[in-house]
């Protein structure tokens, strides 16, 4: 068979390659002996375990710094967990635990939790530890719900095992301990969670609330934080919350009482559908329908969308509200609409 006809019988998905070995034979008897020869197969050799040990090393724990609580947040993935343990000094490349995750199918299964790690672990027990949940053994998880008052904090915390019986949480903290969800030593000491859950305040406001707002507000964040506490127990939803802002800000500013019946359960340490007139006069400092203005502090602890609705109050033509027992939040503009609406909704 000609040369014209062994092409013309050539797959076309070889015949490309058939052409290059045909017209290059030459170079291709050149290439098979240089691949032949003991000093290429050396330096594949030589490359292949540069390349190894590289790799190795990559993989090989960092041997320097202490141990670290390293706390993983719920929803992150391999990019987010590889990211957070390269700043921590705990791995050497991001990339490569992202690939390692992927390569063994932990990817889909890293779990949140605080974990104790120490920079003498290597990638392989680090992803390990981390896709089968291995959080600290003396650590305990515990979640504190928006609008707790220091007082439910300090009972969670001491029937969990973290704070010793008769442990008390720093008033001047209320506020400014951010609900969410931790990871406590057993045993910890005041010190140890107030300066955790406040730390977590500044980071959750810092990212979740932004500078203009910040610094656009006409008030001030200790201000926001005490009116978002009473917002936080009296309205449920976020554009509700807004409103209802407006409403007590409005008041402030016209020097009329707030009448806030949060405040009214914070002096009495108990919720009640409706609050008699003897209760309102209860003498305190913290009593909205005697004193005018915000109470002298925060009455719990807030969470962030309360704190925005603080600081970027909606104002309307509403002037009082109360909270119907399904959570709705009924809105009225005179007082006779809303006596009206407290005889319908709280009988």
């Amino acid at each position: 068979m000609n040369l014209m006809a062994r092409i013309r019988n050539q797959p076309d998905s070889c015949l490309f390659f058939y052409l290059v070995l045909v017209y290059n034979d030459k170079g291709m008897k050149r290439i098979i002996n240089l691949i032949k020869s003991k000093k290429f197969r050396l330096a594949v050799l030589i490359a292949v375990f540069f390349l190894f040990f590289v790799f190795l090393g990559f993989f090989a724990p960092i041997n320097h710094g202490s141990e670290k609580i390293i706390k993983i947040e719920k929803g992150w993935g391999s990019g987010e967990v590889g990211q957070k343990l390269k700043d921590e000094q705990l791995i050497k490349s991001k990339w490569l635990f992202v690939f390692f995750v992927w390569v063994r199918g932990y990817n889909e299964h890293l779990q949140a939790g605080e974990y104790s790690l120490n920079p003498k672990m290597d990638l392989f027990k680090i992803g390990k530890m981390i896709s089968m949940g291995e959080v600290a053994p003396n650590y305990v998880k515990i979640t504190i719900p928006e609008g707790w008052a220091n007082k439910q904090i300090e009972e969670k915390l001491i029937s969990s095992g973290i704070l010793e019986q008769g442990s008390g949480l720093p008033k001047e903290e209320e506020g400014y301990l951010f609900p969410d969800t931790y990871y406590f030593e057993r045993n910890s000491s005041i010190d140890v969670v107030v300066k955790k859950m406040s730390d977590n305040f500044i980071k959750r406001i810092s990212e979740g609330i932004s500078k203009d707002l910040l610094i656009d507000s006409s008030m001030k964040l200790p201000d926001a934080v005490i009116m978002a506490s009473i917002l936080e127990k009296e309205v449920k939803s976020d554009e509700d919350r807004a409103i209802a802002s407006g409403i007590f800000w409005k008041r402030i500013e016209n020097n009329y009482p707030l009448q806030s019946c949060a405040t009214i359960a914070y002096v009495l340490g108990k919720d009640k559908k409706q609050y008699s007139y003897e209760d309102t006069r209860v003498k305190s400092s913290y009593n909205t329908y005697i004193n005018v203005g915000l109470p002298p502090t925060p009455i719990n602890n807030p969470g962030l969308s309360a704190i925005k609705a603080a600081l970027n109050p909606k104002y309307t033509d509403y002037n009082f509200f109360l909270s119907a027992p399904d959570g709705t939040t009924i809105f009225s503009k005179t007082l006779d609409e809303h006596n009206a609406n407290k005889a319908k909704y709280l009988k």
